[in-house]
């Protein structure tokens, strides 16, 4: 029962199961103006009253039975299909794409730029001043990469000690 919950709660299923009951009730919409609309104004331009009766081929067949194929009736599901597809590529592709753009250009503008004018740190400074301390006193090689020492005088609050560089 545990994994049947979990299967349950985890978001793709849920995410799914809303799309299916918006494509079911989006469906019903297109169909209805399809049906409703379009067909009989399609028709109405050759003289029929609704796509379904439009282009309408009769084969004789053997023994007075005939068959029908009706063209305006496929004419309408592409029709259909073409604002299936237009509606969802305006209402849900074109917006989500865009918004996927903003997102990432924000967050690379966010990476890719560091903050401007940020001072530096304590450890950066005090690096640069034992540089320029090395080179007012000419060591080099390697006793530059040797590290200040105190010496042996006490020092605290209000004693300065000496160094040695």
């Amino acid at each position: 029962m545990k994994g049947f919950r979990e299967f349950l709660l985890r978001g793709n299923v849920i995410d799914l199961a809303v799309a299916v009951v918006i494509g079911a009730a989006f469906t019903a919409i297109v169909n209805s103006i399809v049906t409703a609309v379009i067909n009989p104004a399609v028709g109405a331009l050759f003289n029929a009253s609704s796509l379904e009766h439009t282009w309408v081929l009769t084969i004789p067949g053997v023994g007075g039975a005939h068959a029908e194929l009706h063209f305006g009736s496929v004419l309408g599901a592409v029709i259909q299909f073409v604002i299936v597809a237009a509606v969802v590529y305006f209402a849900l592709v074109l917006p989500v794409n865009r918004l996927r753009k903003l997102a990432f250009k924000r967050v690379e503008n966010d990476v890719e730029q560091p903050p401007a004018d940020v001072p530096p740190t304590d450890v950066e400074v005090l690096l640069e001043i034992r540089d320029l301390l090395r080179q007012q006193q000419g060591i080099t090689g390697q006793a530059a990469g040797a590290h200040v020492a105190p010496t042996d005088a006490p020092t605290g609050p209000g004693i300065s000690g000496t160094t040695k560089l």
